[in-house]
């Protein structure tokens, strides 16, 4: 892979949660949740054409099949959006 993380894993793996740094985060109370709101967005049917071995392995993981697609889709998409 051409971008390798930088991150150092072990060293947060090592790490407890009361290590953790908030302090640039605003905490979500009862008034962020009170006004929040979940938003999806819409689907849409499609006809795709997949490998037949990759559509089984997909099927063999059980239900839910179609939306572990869209979510690595969603995923591939949202990484390659953020490199324009």
């Amino acid at each position: 892979m051409p971008n390798t993380s930088k991150t150092d894993w072990n060293r947060l793996d090592k790490m407890q949660d009361e290590d953790i740094d908030y302090s640039d985060i605003p905490a979500l109370d009862d008034e962020f949740f009170k006004n929040a709101e979940v938003r999806v967005p819409p689907k849409q049917s499609v006809t795709m054409r997949l490998d037949s071995d990759v559509l089984e392995w997909f099927k063999s993981q059980g239900k839910g099949y179609q939306s572990r697609i869209n979510k690595l889709l969603r995923v591939y998409m949202e990484a390659h959006q953020s490199h324009r």
